[in-house]
């Protein structure tokens, strides 16, 4: 739905279903995502009654971390950059981040109690150490950092069935946020055709996003994608840190829900370039593995329910489309943001509560990159 366009109220879509649910025969229609949106929030909390879409306006605020907190299929975007005259802080230690010779961490089962430490973070990165004076420097590199859980047969899936729709979910996170071509720019095709085609609101949504991305159709919050002209990736390898869980949903659904942040490094565009600036995004996807008997759905698929997004050092203008990174010259000339302080390494902090912190501010602070 573009500017302009009028939406449904929330307390016709709440009266649609709950006489939806109460009179309808056979297999339904695939439910919006908006729908299910909605659906979810009547059971948690108790029909509170909140606006599908809301959206602060970005405004340009050079070098402040800004915040654009707004609902698409409950997704969000939350758009953190680098505070300057605090990064050599960052890195002001020796030891733990000193290189790329750290021991690797085990895998993350849980949600962690606390940030991860600041202890050391000695030294900027460079082309030889992209990872070093970050907490990444002991991640997993790519699709190895997503954790798995143990497979149990939920809702109408056996325990074979949920492994497989466990390794397909974390298969759609590495094409929409690791594939060499999608961070490079190209069309996620692949990641796109693992969304059900049924599900007609986040295909519009979709196309929007690819042909004119806004802030209402941003594909930064499903996709992870630099502008060739302007950056280039240092090397293949992307950092990651991340879990995925699951439960059953409507119908009997398989709901899964993944959580993962990625790290990001690259330089200027031009030949020659050796600065090397990092950029961080977490997201959280929520997919619904339905049952082909009640929810009309492509076989293989899945229905979107919810994503979220914050990102460090992404870009704070225009929506392009893609992750805008800025470096040392850019960052000297910004100021410091009037929002909440973000440690884009702290997965202690559940991705609902990160938004409603960000909820009032436009610009907030990385604690660090």
């Amino acid at each position: 739905m573009g500017k302009g366009e009028e939406s449904i109220p929330d307390a016709e879509w709440e009266r649609f279903l709950r006489e939806a649910e109460a009179g309808t025969q056979g297999a339904p229609k695939e439910p919006s995502a908006r729908a299910r949106m909605v659906t979810r929030r009547l059971r948690e909390e108790g029909g509170r009654s909140e606006p599908w879409r809301s959206h602060q306006p970005a405004r340009r605020r050079k070098g402040k971390v800004w915040y654009a907190v707004g609902l698409l299929v409950a997704a969000a975007l939350l758009v953190v950059a680098l505070e300057p005259g605090r990064v050599a802080d960052w890195f002001g230690g020796g030891g733990w981040g000193g290189g790329d010779e750290s021991a690797p961490l085990a895998a993350e089962t849980k949600r962690p109690a606390q940030p991860p430490s600041e202890e050391g973070a000695s030294m900027p990165p460079t082309l030889a150490h992209p990872f070093r004076g970050s907490p990444a420097v002991r991640w997993a590199d790519g699709a190895a950092g997503i954790s798995l859980p143990e497979a149990r047969a939920t809702g109408w899936m056996s325990k074979s069935e949920v492994a497989q729709a466990l390794v397909k979910s974390r298969d759609f996170l590495a094409a929409s946020s690791l594939e060499p071509g999608v961070l490079r720019g190209e069309r996620p095709g692949k990641a796109i055709e693992a969304v059900n085609p049924q599900q007609e609101d986040v295909q519009d949504y979709l196309a929007t996003a690819f042909r004119a991305p806004s802030e209402e159709a941003d594909p930064r919050l499903l996709f992870s994608r630099f502008d060739t002209t302007k950056v280039r990736l240092v090397g293949d390898v992307v950092k990651t840190r991340g879990r995925i869980t699951y439960q059953e949903g409507e119908r009997g659904a398989v709901e899964v829900t993944t959580d993962v942040t990625y790290v990001y490094r690259v330089v200027r565009a031009e030949a020659g370039s050796e600065e090397v600036a990092r950029t961080i995004v977490r997201r959280e996807v929520v997919m619904s593995w339905d049952d082909p008997a009640k929810i009309d759905i492509e076989p293989g698929t899945f229905s979107l329910v919810s994503y979220k997004s914050d990102t460090t050092n992404g870009g704070c203008g225009p929506v392009t489309g893609y992750l805008t990174p800025e470096f040392d010259a850019e960052r000297a000339a910004s100021d410091r943001g009037e929002g909440p302080e973000v440690d884009p390494y702290d997965r202690s902090t559940t991705m609902a509560k990160r938004m409603r912190e960000a909820r009032d501010a436009e610009c907030g602070t990385a604690t660090r990159s």
